[in-house]
């Protein structure tokens, strides 16, 4: 005996009558990209100094400002502790961590190596399309000198650096670059706000793309260590002056 099959069509529901089924909630994928996205802005507002060394931060009004629940906000608060980006203090609270003043030398130092290696494979490798692509960033730089537009300084900056990595063919050692340098990067935004400053990386970065055009790996090697020295001297103008003494922590 064979069995007729209905077809059975889908009511349709009034467009002001409430939905039906089930209610939708948040599976643990969607919470761990509302984490992601929550982890991602922190990020971005501590390491660009918005959000200031020893601000509170409130799991619960993030909580209530995104319109999600406490869990995802308490894991990108966990990884930010872990990237020692915020202190949780007991019975008192959790801040946006303090810059750590005893790792910011051997940062430099890594971060120095991986750059030596980056612009001396480019200095070989570079063609005249990657020329112009780190002429074009160079260009960028300057406009955002002249706007005072700190953001996009920084922004290029790194793509500068990212770009370098890329020509050499090491793509892989700017990713490395990126996480030895992220206490390095809170500092450094402290120091680009003046202007001199900006100035005077630019200047260095010409000089490093030159060397890179004429092909000189010497030189080249060279302008990097000269650029690097002077990030260490800027750093170092700021510990003696005691800038924002309460943005830092000794061990």
């Amino acid at each position: 005996m064979t069995i007729d099959k209905k077809i059975v069509k889908r009511k349709k529901r009034s467009p002001n009558s409430p939905p039906t089924g089930s209610p939708r909630f948040v599976d643990s994928a969607d919470s761990g990209t509302i984490a992601d996205m929550i982890y991602q802005r922190l990020f971005e507002e501590i390491v660009s100094v918005k959000l200031k060394p020893g601000t509170p931060i409130s799991e619960q009004e993030i909580a209530l400002a995104e319109g999600v629940s406490r869990t995802p906000v308490r894991e990108a608060v966990l990884r930010l502790s872990k990237n020692q980006l915020v202190e949780v203090v007991s019975k008192s609270g959790t801040y946006v961590g303090r810059i750590p003043l005893s790792t910011l030398p051997e940062s430099r130092v890594a971060r120095q190596a991986l750059e030596i290696v980056n612009v001396k494979a480019a200095s070989e490798f570079a063609t005249p399309a990657d020329i112009e692509r780190l002429r074009e960033s160079l260009a960028v730089q300057h406009r955002a000198i002249e706007s005072a537009d700190h953001a996009t300084f920084y922004k290029e900056d790194d793509n500068f650096h990212a770009l370098i990595a890329e020509v050499a063919g090491y793509p892989g050692i700017w990713t490395l670059i990126q996480q030895v340098k992220l206490q390095v990067d809170r500092y450094r935004h402290l120091t680009m706000q003046e202007r001199k400053n900006l100035r005077s990386t630019h200047v260095e970065h010409t000089k490093i793309v030159d060397a890179i055009e004429l092909k000189d790996p010497k030189l080249a090697v060279y302008a990097m260590n000269v650029h690097m020295d002077l990030e260490r001297l800027q750093m170092s103008v700021v510990c003696e002056l005691g800038h924002t003494p309460e943005y830092f922590i000794t061990d």
